[in-house]
């Protein structure tokens, strides 16, 4: 399959990602955690996205899907749903460096009548060779937008 033109600058993100992140937020108690983040290739002009992540006991906790576009250079969008009541419309930039890029994304947040109140969020990935950082900030239950979650994920390989 080849990858759609819109796409190319998002290639390095193919596959599976994964690696340890730290969760913070005034209203709860700090906590780390093992993310995973796949982003596939489908033949159109988007990525599919899924998110999971786990906790040192191995019990689940969050998961998300979506897709991942780029409608023109240097903008790039993501739609997400979240079994918590929360769907996202993330818009942003890609800005390229030396060996990897970063991207920038501030959402929209549609919740459910029984989800907990989120106002916005902000994602940023940081792509350097086969690193993938992933900060998150959220503005939720009357609070400003303010830091939740940190990761380091490494790539990793197709045989693994």
């Amino acid at each position: 399959m080849t990858l759609h033109p819109h796409l190319v600058p998002l290639s390095a993100l193919l596959g599976v990602w994964r690696g340890p992140g730290h969760g913070e937020y005034p209203t709860i108690d700090s906590f780390d955690y093992t993310e995973e983040l796949t982003f596939t290739d489908v033949g159109k002009p988007f990525l599919a996205y899924r998110q999971r992540t786990w906790a040192p006991d191995g019990r689940p906790l969050h998961t998300e899907t979506g897709f991942l576009r780029s409608p023109g250079e240097g903008r790039i969008e993501i739609v997400l749903a979240q079994p918590t009541g929360q769907t996202e419309l993330a818009e942003g930039t890609l800005a390229a460096h030396d060996d990897g890029f970063e991207i920038r994304l501030r959402s929209r947040v549609v919740n459910s009548a029984s989800a907990k109140p989120v106002k916005t969020t902000e994602r940023v990935y940081r792509l350097s060779g086969d690193v993938l950082a992933v900060d998150f900030a959220m503005a939720a239950v009357g609070l400003p937008l303010t830091h939740h979650l940190a990761a380091r994920l490494e790539r990793v390989p197709a045989d693994a």
